[in-house]
């Protein structure tokens, strides 16, 4: 799964849910080629029912087959004010890391190397609905944009869809692939879902 320049990565509908799915389809041919599902464990689903979901911990694992072990998680813990999402590996070793922007208009996250030292941008626009992957001297490594549902998803449901991208000059790196599918799960989690 993390051999590809492009995912499409679609946000399952559903009422008074408690926790967020989402298939990753082949952007082509709508074939499912992974799913990420949020698993915070049952406290922290029933306390976001008094509680705003973004102040919350959760853990979303990402299968390739529901039926093997996650292939990696993102990580957010309990936060208040700059969210610090952790990204591991199927060992649960550390990949990298994002921590949001704190007070950015357009928001997105620090990149960061399991050492702590940042390595690269997620960068938001004005609308906050479009990201771009950028490497620690600025040079675009891929996007992560919003993909447009019809008028009444958008204005009936919190559902969103991404588009997840490589740049076409950009060579396939699994770890690469991991962190910027990370990033598109982590805009959804941190910035997007509101309650």
């Amino acid at each position: 799964m993390l051999d590809r320049k492009m995912y499409f990565v679609r946000e399952r509908v559903g009422m008074f849910k408690l926790v967020d799915t989402y298939d990753i389809l082949d952007p082509n041919t709508q074939e499912p080629i992974g799913i990420a599902k949020e698993e915070p464990g049952d406290l922290i689903k029933y306390a976001r029912l008094l509680v705003n979901k973004q102040l919350l911990p959760t853990t979303v694992n990402i299968y390739q087959n529901e039926n093997e072990p996650p292939i990696f998680s993102i990580q957010k813990p309990f936060t208040l004010f700059s969210a610090q999402v952790n990204v591991v590996d199927r060992q649960g070793q550390l990949m990298g890391f994002f921590k949001s922007k704190f007070l950015s208009i357009g928001g997105g996250f620090w990149v960061h190397n399991p050492q702590g030292e940042q390595v690269a941008e997620v960068k938001g626009d004005w609308k906050g609905w479009n990201f771009t992957f950028l490497d620690k001297n600025g040079t675009e490594m891929g996007k992560v944009t919003k993909k447009w549902a019809g008028l009444a998803k958008e204005l009936f449901t919190s559902a969103d869809n991404y588009i997840v991208a490589l740049n076409d000059n950009v060579e396939i790196k699994p770890e690469l692939n991991a962190l910027l599918l990370a990033a598109a799960l982590a805009v959804d989690v941190v910035y997007k879902e509101a309650g």
